[in-house]
């Protein structure tokens, strides 16, 4: 994998100051006008982000949010700046580099390792059609991203952002924090501009969560609307691919490429005036859990009535019953769906069912250093598809967030939308103790199938937080103008300063220390 990595980076040419300058933090709307005019190839777009790389995902902070670089970028580049010259433009997205969760299959230099070295040699032999879709739109696959292994699905006691292929996938914002998962390292990457947007995968909050924590607009397309072949799956109930980018445009601009339907037009629809009288039910975390972030919440709402939105508080429902129903369903269709993904994995894939990747794990000396694989244990002791208990938590689980959940929710008090704080503030990087369970409003969405866009909210002593709007099935259109109304009022997007740690900056050592002049003329009594 380390070979991989380094491809691409001898071929980096030095580019001017002002080129850097210029290129940084621009959205995909911004860089096609300049390639457009002629000032910009996507050959040098290539170097500006190959360069970046180099110097911040190993070196500098080291993010590692970076698997693998695509050794065939350069050249596709070239012939997408040919096409150009030519008169042929695609669209949008032509000449544009992205990147791939590596849990996404892409046809190329790149295996998709799910981040386990039970998968390193699991090189695809065609594109997922998601990735299909997005280089016939003209999009560059530059590289593959870095994640939680197995999308966070082998231990409760993981720690996100963390694989044996790529080590630890750190928060820009502050070093020791958490990106979250499993999409940690196209998060970690688009915030730290590595490339102007790209793609993750969700089952339950792996888009939301890191789109959220590292500061991006991350969409949770509803249920199949895009393919789930060609991505490692956890749960055919839940799981989906979906864009993550640092504004709204970027984000529908992936969804018009993925999702090929031609009725609908992501990017037309998105309009300052569209939160005009939309009635928008409000919820929340639980009063003072979170005090800072509330203020972040507060100051979101008054920008949502700002903006014409009709705000009705919501009360939520209680997700005890949907959780342990949920994590029934995705014990037994990951074990259904690994085993059939790895039985017709190519042949250098020795691991040829869960059992075998179990076995795997154990005989290595670094899978299983940090935390286990209790999870893959439990879902190798379920049924199978015809169990009765799976089934029934499958009809209870989607009944309780779907019908008498977030249905009942919009129904009951006739609103288009709900918002929601996303999930808190990152917390710390934990090796001892795992992720903990941080408050969110992923599950619901997530279970129910719908769709879920965050949006950048505000920050929490430097730490991103989002604001999350949810809405009935195929409501894409809905929540991305809604998305964009609220992002033309606020900030948006904030770019990272790779702070080592909150701890360490001038401010907070000096509060750490305590008030010095307070402290004139004490003493520490000596240790008895």
């Amino acid at each position: 994998m380390l070979r991989a990595l380094s491809v691409g980076f001898s071929l980096v040419l030095a580019l001017p100051a002002w080129s850097e300058q210029a290129l940084s933090n621009k959205s995909i709307g911004e860089l096609q006008q300049e390639l457009t005019s002629g000032r910009l190839t996507s050959e040098r777009l290539v170097q500006y982000y190959l360069k970046r790389i180099q110097a911040m995902d190993r070196q500098g902070p080291s993010l590692h949010a970076i698997i693998a670089l695509n050794p065939d970028a350069l050249a596709a580049a070239r012939a997408l700046d040919r096409e150009r010259r030519e008169h042929h433009v695609r669209g949008p997205l032509h000449g544009i580099p992205l990147l791939i969760k590596d849990n996404i299959e892409t046809m190329d230099h790149m295996p998709t390792t799910v981040g386990s070295l039970a998968l390193a040699d699991n090189f695809a032999t065609q594109d997922a059609p998601v990735v299909a879709s997005l280089r016939a739109a003209g999009a560059i696959i530059l590289g593959k991203t870095n994640l939680s292994e197995w999308a966070n699905f082998r231990s409760g006691h993981s720690i996100s952002g963390w694989t044996a292929i790529g080590g630890l996938t750190r928060n820009p914002y502050v070093l020791d924090r958490t990106a979250c998962g499993s999409s940690s390292g196209t998060a970690a990457a688009v915030a730290a501009d590595f490339a102007s947007a790209g793609l993750g995968s969700e089952t339950d909050g792996s888009i939301t969560c890191p789109s959220s924590i590292n500061g991006l607009v991350g969409l949770k397309p509803t249920l199949k609307l895009l393919s789930q072949s060609g991505i490692v799956p956890v749960a055919h109930s839940q799981d989906t691919a979906g864009p993550m980018a640092r504004n709204v445009t970027d984000t529908a601009l992936l969804m018009n490429a993925m999702a090929g339907n031609a009725t609908i037009d992501y990017v037309a629809g998105l309009k300052a005036d569209a939160l005009k009288d939309k009635r928008i039910g409000v919820l929340r975390f639980k009063a003072d859990s979170h005090p800072e972030m509330e203020v972040q919440y507060e100051r979101a709402l008054a920008h949502l009535r700002a903006a014409g939105a009709v705000l009705v508080e919501v009360e939520t429902p209680d997700m005890t019953a949907i959780g342990a129903d949920e994590l029934k369903v995705l014990l037994n269709e990951f074990k259904t769906g690994i085993n059939a993904y790895l039985a017709a994995a190519p042949a250098a894939v020795r691991t040829r069912d869960l059992q075998q990747v179990i076995e795997f794990d154990r005989a290595s000396p670094y899978e299983l250093q940090i935390f286990g694989q209790d999870i893959f244990e439990q879902a190798q002791a379920t049924k199978g598809p015809d169990d009765a208990d799976y089934r029934t938590a499958l009809v209870n689980s989607k009944r309780l967030a779907g019908v008498e959940g977030l249905d009942k929710m919009l129904a009951g008090q006739h609103l288009e939308l709900l918002v929601a704080p996303t999930t808190t503030a990152a917390w710390r990087v934990d090796i001892v103790n795992g992720d903990g369970n941080a408050d969110s409003y992923t599950t619901l969405a997530a279970v129910a199938g719908y769709p879920h866009l965050t949006v950048p909210m505000g920050q929490v002593q430097g730490l991103p937080v989002g604001l999350s709007f949810i809405g009935a099935p195929h409501t894409e259109a809905l929540l991305l103008a809604a998305g964009y109304a609220y992002e033309k009022r606020t900030p948006g997007f904030v770019a990272p300063r790779y702070i080592a740690s909150l701890e360490s900056t001038a401010a907070n050592r000096s509060a750490l220390g305590g008030h010095e002049q307070s402290r004139r003329g004490t003493r520490t009594a000596p240790v008895q």
